[in-house]
């Protein structure tokens, strides 16, 4: 009877932790005959993540990692098959992201969906929907991190190359040139100290012109006014203009009389010095020529000398 029941406690023992195991795989595994299957695809780092780790949804716990492995076919990228609850209906645009939990550092799955589109995407056990990885918040921290440090090794180098010695020599001479140029602008300063402090009486005096310039343009105006009024000094102008144009036509009738009357007085005076008693006789007649009576041909001496 003894045996019997170490026997029956043995067996009941086995029992109890068959169940035991079976429900704790059963908890593991998150009921996995009524999850559906998909395929995360990421080309990032996941680091943290292990297999069983959760699946959420906006937050929520839906499932859970089973496996994770490289693609045999490009190692570049990271293939993550997770299981979601069934009646769980994920769309076309959902995306996965790496989160952390709190302090543990724990790394899970965070699915996200922007509602663009509606229609729900199909899964099967065998070919599971692949869904995008997108980097997370700390992903994208730390390769902006990454590139702000190369940028600043980049920063580092050329200012190795500014500051060698050949440049520091050049810098150390702008500096030098600069500190004499302050100096004569400084001087130049004080120069110039003077002239400013004239500058206000300046522009009084200037003011002042500038009166008696709108005064003077305004009595130029008024003045203008009374030479073109009628009877003015331009009309008697013209009038006189006009006088002084017909005497000077009359002068130059009056010349060209005289004129004529010259020519006369000289052809007497040649006709009386060739012929004085003309002017007791009167003019002789001309002599007859070639043709006409009376008409004597000159005489042509040996040396070819007409007489």
């Amino acid at each position: 009877m003894e045996n019997r029941a170490h026997a029956l406690a043995a067996g009941l023992f086995v029992i109890f932790l068959s169940a035991a195991v079976a429900a704790v795989a059963m908890w593991f595994s998150g009921g996995t005959a009524t999850r559906d299957k998909y395929l995360l695809v990421s080309e990032f780092p996941v680091n943290g993540l292990n297999p069983q780790a959760v699946v959420r949804y906006r937050g929520v716990s839906v499932g859970k990692v089973e496996n994770i492995r490289l693609d045999p076919e490009n190692p570049h990228l990271i293939l993550i098959r997770i299981a979601v609850d069934r009646e769980l209906a994920l769309t076309k645009n959902v995306y996965a992201q790496l989160g952390y939990q709190g302090l543990t550092g724990l790394a899970f799955v965070q699915l996200n969906d922007d509602g663009k589109q509606a229609e729900r995407l199909k899964t099967d056990p065998d070919n599971p929907a692949q869904i995008p990885f997108r980097p997370s918040a700390l992903d994208s921290i730390a390769e902006s991190g990454q590139r702000l440090l190369g940028n600043a090794n980049g920063l580092v180098e050329r200012l190795n190359v500014l500051l060698n010695d050949q440049n520091q020599a050049r810098f150390s001479h702008i500096l030098r040139n600069t500190e004499g140029l302050t100096g004569s602008l400084h001087g130049a300063a004080r120069q110039l100290e003077p002239g400013l402090k004239s500058l206000p009486g300046l522009a009084a005096d200037a003011n002042s012109v500038l009166k008696h310039t709108d005064q003077l343009i305004i009595d130029l105006n008024q003045i203008t006014a009374k030479i073109g009024q009628q009877g003015g000094p331009v009309d008697s102008l013209s009038h006189t203009a006009g006088e002084l144009t017909d005497t000077m036509h009359k002068l130059r009738e009056a010349t060209e009389g005289i004129t004529r009357n010259s020519r006369g007085v000289d052809r007497f005076l040649m006709q009386l010095e060739e012929q004085p008693r003309s002017l007791l006789f009167g003019r002789s007649p001309p002599l007859p020529g070639p043709g006409e009576d009376g008409f004597v041909a000159p005489q042509v001496s040996p040396q070819g000398i007409s007489k």
